[in-house]
């Protein structure tokens, strides 16, 4: 099922937010999603299988730099650009 995902990722108690957020990035590309930064947040669209997978690394990798806290939504009802 195709999906879409909203992610922000909140280094606590680091000295550089850079690091855990270009992780995060990387994570999503490395699973084959395309990760689009805004100002607050990263959007994906792709399978929901691969989003899910992504997630689990994406968190693994930031949290190895130290603390954080990660928001997900997730749905398959947003709209997809073509």
């Amino acid at each position: 099922m195709t999906a879409s995902a909203q992610i922000a990722i909140y280094p606590l108690r680091q000295d550089r937010l850079t690091p855990a957020i270009e992780a995060v990035q990387q994570a999503l590309r490395d699973n084959g999603l395309r990760a689009e930064p805004g100002p607050m947040s990263t959007y994906v669209i792709g399978e929901d299988q691969a989003i899910f997978a992504a997630l689990q690394e994406a968190f693994a990798r930031a949290s190895g730099l130290g603390h954080v806290v990660m928001t997900v939504t997730v749905s398959n009802a947003c709209p997809i650009p073509d």
